[in-house]
């Protein structure tokens, strides 16, 4: 099939111009994407370079795939993603986690900006994601399979591995961080939810809420890819707080964390 091979030539691309192939991968959410520049002996590659690879075009997405060494190991690091309110499918949405598990990646930690829903949470909180609730309206298998991909039917019973939230738990302890665990909930988007659908979303047992992730995790786990996810609470959701929401809320709030959330990830690739 034709998508298929345009991942395969995404995955040859990026595989004749490094000397290791990284074993664990990570997407860098909204504003996240600082850690990209940690990573010692780096090969930084666009995503305009790279063939098929589609555009990250939000602001605090920066666009270009990175693989250098952290914690002792040489990884990836994907700083900016796609989304479906782009006007995206999620063939396309999902293609770099597709090309990284053809690349020969085992490992995926996939963060993210998010609204607060559990009111017990603080702005700029790191949550480990236990789980997650798909309303973007669509799946990324739907269609034809294909079996070089994964099977037709993948379970979905543990889409975060319990193994690497384990990891991220003693990672934390090991900093002096605190980590909350809780549902992730993906949108569509781009507006932000209503007070009433944050209600709605709390009553259903989500405790954030953001535009992303659920269709890499999903996309991931159909190729045997283990999954962490965290999400960094940016912002309190709407009818949460009585302000309204902004992006740059969300930036700044990012850009506040931004060491605590490197060291973090730092301390689970030694682990993971």
């Amino acid at each position: 099939m034709a998508y298929y091979d345009d991942v395969k030539d995404a995955a040859d691309y990026i595989r004749a111009r490094i000397s290791t192939v990284p074993d664990l991968a990570i997407v860098l959410g909204s504003g996240l994407g600082d850690f990209a520049g940690t990573l010692g002996d780096a090969v930084s590659l666009p995503y305009s370079d790279l063939p098929h690879w589609p555009a990250s075009n939000v602001i605090g997405h920066e666009g270009r795939l990175v693989i250098g060494t952290a914690g002792g190991r040489t990884i990836a690091a994907l700083a900016g993603r796609c989304h479906v309110y782009e006007g995206h499918d999620l063939k396309t949405v999902t293609f770099a986690v597709r090309a990284l598990g053809l690349l020969g990646v085992k490992v995926l930690v996939l963060t993210n900006a998010a609204g607060g829903i559990n009111t017990r949470f603080d702005q700029g909180a790191l949550m480990v994601i236990d789980d997650h609730i798909n309303l973007i309206g669509n799946n990324p298998l739907v269609g034809t399979n294909d079996e070089r991909f994964g099977v037709r039917f993948p379970d979905m019973s543990e889409v975060y591995s319990r193994r690497l939230r384990g990891v991220a738990d003693e990672a934390a302890a090991a900093l002096g961080v605190t980590v909350r665990h809780g549902v992730y909930a993906g949108l569509l988007g781009p507006s932000y939810e209503t007070p009433a659908e944050i209600r709605y979303l709390r009553v259903i047992g989500a405790d954030a809420v953001g535009m992303s992730t659920v269709p890499e995790a999903i996309a991931a786990r159909h190729m045997g890819i283990e999954v962490l996810g965290i999400s960094c609470i940016t912002n309190m959701a709407a009818g949460v707080l009585p302000q309204s929401l902004h992006h740059d809320e969300v930036m700044e709030t990012a850009r506040r964390v931004r060491g605590q959330f490197i060291a973090l990830l730092n301390a689970v690739i030694a682990r993971a």
